[in-house]
């Protein structure tokens, strides 16, 4: 084959994955799949999007090899590729905070400096949840949080918060996270936990965050 010729047909191989990842649609339905397995009608419901637009953008994302699906039942059950999909969509997202002055200040008006946590301060908040010093709650649906969670923590889905307060402590720090940065369920969850008096205070971390930094995540099998 022409060298040339060679080396626009290795260029053009990577561009199909810029093109699939060339929608905001595309990329939060990558960061949804990061979250565990989902059929279309929960991507679509999560992502606020018809059935039918979410089916066309998970094919455009199948083209390129970065989601696959499985029959479970009567359900089609779809799944990024390998765990380097979450690390792409990570990647990305980390060049564009660090280039778009915009997204720095987006992300400012929801995510303050104590809320990223380091290496260190992800050890930190594992060892005092180990030790029943915070709790830690996972405020994504049930099966987000069954799929994977952070080590100790509990599901409190946000829609289940005020009716579960009494399973909080009132004399402890509430810990929340949801899907990660981009993720505002978090927040709203601290401010009704503090709007009832509860010490609450969220992370910006999700699962893939967390297991990017090489901390382990549990599973809940469904009963």
């Amino acid at each position: 084959m022409n060298p040339r010729k060679t080396r626009d047909l290795l260029y053009e191989q990577v561009a199909r994955i810029g093109r699939a990842v060339s929608s905001p649609k595309r990329l939060e339905l990558l960061d949804l799949l990061s979250q565990g397995e989902m059929t279309v009608d929960m991507l679509a419901g999560k992502a606020c999007i018809d059935t039918k637009l979410a089916s066309a953008h998970l094919k455009v994302l199948k083209e390129a090899r970065l989601v696959e699906s499985r029959r479970e039942g009567r359900f089609i059950v779809h799944r990024l590729t390998g765990a380097d999909v979450s690390h792409l969509w990570m990647g990305l997202r980390s060049v564009a905070e660090e280039h778009l002055v915009e997204l720095r200040l987006a992300l400012d008006q929801i995510i303050s400096a104590p809320e990223r946590l380091t290496g260190e301060t992800r050890l930190g908040l594992l060892e005092r949840a180990r030790a029943g010093e915070v709790i830690v709650i996972d405020v994504r649906p049930e099966e987000e949080f069954r799929a994977g969670h952070l080590p100790f923590a509990r599901s409190m889905p946000l829609m289940e918060i005020e009716r579960r307060l009494a399973e909080l402590p009132a004399d402890k720090e509430v810990v929340a996270y949801c899907r990660g940065p981009f993720c505002l369920m978090s927040g709203e969850a601290v401010r009704r936990l503090r709007s009832k008096g509860l010490n609450a205070r969220k992370i910006a971390d999700g699962v893939v965050e967390w297991a990017a930094g090489g901390l382990p995540l549990e599973a809940t099998p469904e009963e």
